[in-house]
């Protein structure tokens, strides 16, 4: 069986083995994006995946700031926003008793309102948009192959083995039935929330898997008229006996606007799971969408498990997992293949940068102790999102109901003038505004903030937030803060500051004042073999503070600097121009590699 480098040549090797710098196992958003971010650095890999093609149903969806920024670093920007919903389409988060029903009430989601639009705006190049894993995998596995991955499907992961030189990783060809190994220096398990490759290195992790029953039924109807003066990609319906026992709530979740749908409700999962035939799965449709009438295409149904759990450590030796493999949650706050990508994001600069030589292999020890605290947050912050709906079933007074009639009347009572009504009006309002810690918690979606071996201290902490962190996220260049974004460029073009910074080199940006770091910046990059490339920002350079909104952001002397990690997080700052510029700047990257003393 060939070994491929490159994706071009082959060289025979012994039968049954073939050799890879990393493999990567699975082929979701973490997967497929590993394998994209490592082709994209010239690093050979092979993808593969038990499963015959992507993903077959579309649930994650929401794709936010930080994962859409990855995506144009990556030049594929365009490619996700032409299969996407467009950011105007998805924000008017309706809570009603059916589609053609009553409204309860509805959030601005997602940076839509006109109070958190600028927010959004001021924090990246980017907005949140909506794509479904359906249409997201396939432009990332095309792209990852393009540029150099080997993609196998129908290949399954049965075990691994490791030593100090790399990984013997033993897989079956289900199509043929044969079973081979593939010899990898390094292994990422990116095999979902049930992942074997993160069983098999016993990964710890807190928390527990099932804690809730959900199905979905994915149909195709056409009720633009019902959607389109509220254009959302969630509608909740909260109907009394629409659903399994209990309160009935379902979601009815925008595919493709507005003719494909896909439909969330809950059961006991204490119980046998329900099974639920063509005409069963058309009369949910109809009561929740309420119209009874309606022509509807069913496309599927599948069963799944909410989960509450995440690692506390990402790898063992050579192994590596990330995504749902380390953090397993319901899909509110849509964090799931966001923080997927990210993860891969972190982890990919790191194993080139070991593999060429460049970095020495403690710096693969970051990978958890960053992301592993990311983890954590967006689990607790998804399940508490998920918990915080029954502020509104409290509001409505169904949770006491004894009967579907009385769920009814409760609901019916907000409308009453009278000392109840007007409580249950008061209590709707406060629940609502719970709900943007949901829908709009921007400081959870873009606010990581990494401390590790990676991260060259100034003795300085991260501001303290001036608003609530969840909801708002608040930009810093404290070594370890993502970059901020501002627009720059000259009367030709425009750049965002992500711009500068490309995934396949370091970067050190400073001011007019600071033209000396470029020198000193290239002996460093000569003498510890490492791309590092200098942006003076500033008049009559190539790249100027189109707004001077940079001169406000940098948080450093016009005369300082800031090196920039590849995933661009800020590794280093420099308030001013030392007298040693050289050897300051060659001592924090070379702290930054694990390469101290060189």
């Amino acid at each position: 069986m060939p070994v491929f480098d490159d994706g071009q040549s082959e060289t025979e090797i012994p039968v049954g083995v073939v050799e890879t710098d990393v493999l990567v196992v699975g082929s979701g958003p973490a997967g497929s994006a590993a394998a994209l971010f490592l082709s994209h650095l010239g690093i050979p890999n092979i993808m593969i995946t038990k499963y015959r093609w992507t993903a077959n149903t579309p649930r994650a969806h929401i794709t936010n700031q930080r994962a859409m920024e990855i995506f144009r670093d990556l030049g594929i920007e365009d490619q996700v926003l032409a299969d996407a919903t467009d950011h105007a389409l998805v924000g008017d988060t309706v809570f009603c008793t059916s589609i053609a029903g009553e409204e309860i009430g509805r959030i601005r989601t997602w940076g839509t309102s006109p109070a958190r639009e600028a927010d959004y705006q001021l924090a990246s190049p980017c907005l949140t948009v909506d794509i479904p894993q359906t249409y997201l995998e396939p432009i990332l596995v095309r792209n990852a192959t393009v540029r150099g991955t080997q993609a196998r499907f129908s290949t399954e992961y049965l075990s691994h083995t490791q030593d100090a030189e790399g990984v013997d990783v033993r897989v079956l060809d289900r199509l043929t039935g044969s079973e081979y190994t593939i010899r990898a220096r390094y292994l990422i398990g990116a095999d979902g929330a049930r992942s074997k490759v993160a069983a098999d290195i016993d990964l710890p992790y807190q928390g527990r898997m099932d804690i809730a029953g959900s199905m979905n039924i994915t149909f195709k109807a056409d009720i633009e008229p019902y959607v389109g003066h509220r254009p959302s990609v969630l509608y909740w319906v909260v109907q009394p006996g629409s659903n399994v026992g209990g309160i009935g709530a379902g979601l009815v979740r925008m595919v493709r606007p507005w003719n494909e749908w896909l439909i969330v409700w809950g059961y006991d999962i204490d119980d046998e799971p329900p099974t639920v035939d063509e005409a069963a799965a058309q009369q949910i449709v109809r009561n929740l969408l309420g119209m009874p009438e309606l022509e509807v295409e069913i496309t599927g149904t599948s069963l799944w498990g909410n989960n509450e759990m995440y690692a506390t450590h990402l790898q063992n030796g050579r192994v590596f997992c990330a995504g749902d493999a380390i953090h397993r949650h319901p899909p509110s706050n849509g964090l799931g293949s966001n923080t997927s990508v990210q993860d891969s994001y972190n982890l990919v600069w790191k194993l080139a940068a070991v593999l060429r030589g460049q970095a020495d292999p403690s710096l693969l020890d970051t990978y958890s102790v960053e992301r592993a605290p990311v983890a954590e947050r967006i689990v607790k912050r998804a399940n508490e999102s998920s918990r915080e709906f029954v502020d509104i079933f409290v509001a409505l007074g169904v949770t006491g109901a004894r009967s579907e009639a009385e769920m009814i009347e409760q609901i019916e009572e907000r409308k009453a003038n009278t000392p109840e009504g007007a409580a249950k009006r008061a209590a709707l309002v406060r629940a609502m505004e719970l709900k943007n810690y949901e829908f709009n918690a921007h400081g959870v979606e873009l606010g990581q903030f990494y401390r590790s071996s990676a991260i060259v201290s100034d003795g300085s902490e991260p501001p303290e937030p001036v608003r609530d962190p969840d909801l708002y996220y608040q930009a810093s260049t404290v070594p370890g803060s993502h970059l901020p974004h501002a627009w720059v460029g000259d009367n030709k073009r425009r750049f965002a500051m992500m711009d500068l910074a490309p995934y396949d080199r370091f970067t050190l940006i400073t001011g007019v004042a600071g033209e000396a770091w470029a020198a000193a910046a290239d002996k460093v990059a000569h003498e510890l073999g490492v791309p590092l490339t200098t942006v003076v920002i500033g008049p009559g350079r190539e790249v100027t503070d189109l707004y001077y909104d940079w001169a406000k952001l940098r948080e450093v002397e016009e005369s300082g600097a800031l090196l920039v990690r590849p995933d661009k997080h800020i590794a280093w700052r420099s308030g001013s121009l030392p007298a040693d510029a050289e050897r300051e700047l060659h001592d924090a990257l070379a702290s930054v590699l694990g390469r101290n003393g060189i």
